[in-house]
């Protein structure tokens, strides 16, 4: 694991943007999962611009989806699919027939979750993983208490991500209550991951995630034992001196 300090969230979204840039050019047909939220927004608007003026290929580009609330389908306003939509696939050009929904408007949850699961398999795995941090510690919808083993799943959301996701929607009454998130067993497992974390309010469970022993109670935690972890963070996010055993070589 490596931690990448910028100065700021535009410094970020950048850095963001040439990581993903990067892995995309080294492998055109890599597997990808995405993370929705406000602080990999950044990136994904300078990786459409990187796409329109260099010309970055995500003709093969397969992309998953990361989580998914339960009960919507893909038109309403609060589909997390939606977002990923018009902030990423849309700007990119990338074709639906490219995306591996994770559906949580499917009449049977759990099979929903085992063809997730199947088709993370029959990619070999995820080639690239963008992640946020949630408030408690969270990937995904992967809320604590999270086994490094958990497997895609149905789950219920904490309070804390209720009162996170509330102001993307316009209060708690409109966020649904369960969802459907990869689970950490793949997202440990791929190949190369990138954190983004942005702001002063994520300061204390970033130290816990990097600093703290790897428990259930952060999930996040986890991704020190996990191979080629970039964190990306911002001056607000981590003011403090990078650690040694964290410093990229």
């Amino acid at each position: 694991m490596e931690l990448v300090v910028t100065e700021d969230y535009a410094a970020l979204s950048r850095a963001g943007a040439e990581w993903l840039a990067r892995g995309i050019i080294a492998e055109p047909d890599a597997a990808v999962v995405l993370a929705t939220g406000n602080t990999p927004m950044g990136m994904y608007r300078e990786l459409a611009e990187m796409g329109r003026r260099d010309g970055l290929d995500v003709s093969r580009l397969r992309v998953f989806q990361l989580d998914a609330y339960v009960g919507l389908d893909p038109g309403d306003p609060r589909s997390l699919y939606g977002w990923m939509a018009r902030a990423v696939l849309a700007p990119l050009g990338v074709a639906e027939v490219q995306v591996v929904r994770l559906a949580g408007d499917a009449p049977d949850l759990q099979e929903a979750c085992r063809a997730y699961d199947a088709a993370v398999a029959a990619a070999g795995g995820f080639a690239l993983s963008v992640l946020g941090l949630g408030p408690n510690g969270h990937l995904g919808f992967n809320e604590p208490p999270s086994d490094p083993t958990a497997p895609t799943r149905l789950v219920t959301l904490t309070e804390e991500s209720i009162a996170s996701n509330a102001g993307y929607w316009g209060g708690r009454d409109q966020v649904p209550r369960q969802a459907l998130t990869a689970g950490m067993a793949p997202l440990l497992a791929a190949r190369r991951t990138l954190l983004v974390v942005s702001g002063a309010h994520k300061r204390d469970i970033l130290q816990r995630t990097l600093l703290g022993p790897p428990m259930p109670e952060v999930p996040a935690s986890y991704l020190q034992q996990a191979a080629n972890v970039t964190v990306l963070a911002d001056r607000a996010a981590w003011p403090f001196p990078v650690p040694d055993e964290l410093v990229p070589r």
